[in-house]
């Protein structure tokens, strides 16, 4: 079943584009806009279908002010260059 929809308030920007890009293709306004809302439903269902893992959020977040500090001054040599290696 087709459907009509008007579209208000859309920006001079947006509508300017459409109007120049039906000139420039040769096909109605009403075309090249039911090509954009066309597209943007398949990248929104792309979108969606997308896959999240959630298996390491139990993970996230779970270090304490001290294990963070910890961390940052065992790895604090890891910021050094031994010039032995960059004669």
């Amino acid at each position: 079943m087709e459907k009509s929809l008007t579209i208000t308030d859309l920006d001079t920007t947006a509508s300017a584009w459409i109007e120049q890009e039906a000139q420039r293709s040769g096909t109605p306004v009403e075309q090249v806009v039911r090509r954009l809302i066309y597209r943007g439903l398949e990248e929104e269902q792309r979108r969606a279908q997308r896959q999240r893992y959630h298996d390491l959020d139990a993970l996230a977040g779970t270090w304490s002010a001290a294990d963070a500090d910890e961390f940052t001054q065992g790895t604090a040599d890891f910021n050094q260059i031994d010039p032995a290696f960059w004669p």
